[in-house]
């Protein structure tokens, strides 16, 4: 499966606010999409709970995954982006 090593950019890192902005996306995405910090199974990208329990911080570096390269690209995006502004 295509992943890309993502930086969270996220002020207070991967919490409610940006794991629910995310989740959309992977649900209208309507493909399977994960993130895993290192070392760590990947969860599903479709499920803000899942995202939170990765525990990512600020500047905690993420693996996206999937096979639809635009999924991938939109969320690799957001997981860089700081949600919280």
């Amino acid at each position: 499966m295509p992943s890309k090593i993502v930086t969270v950019g996220s002020a207070i890192g991967l919490h409610a606010r940006p794991a629910a902005v995310i989740a959309e996306a992977v649900v209208s995405a309507g493909v399977p999409v994960t993130l895993a910090v290192d070392g760590g199974e990947p969860v599903d990208a479709g499920s803000a709970l899942m995202i939170m329990t990765l525990g990512a911080g600020n500047g905690a570096q993420v693996t996206v995954a999937s096979d639809d390269e635009a999924a991938l690209n939109t969320v690799a995006d957001l997981v860089a982006q700081d949600l919280d502004a």
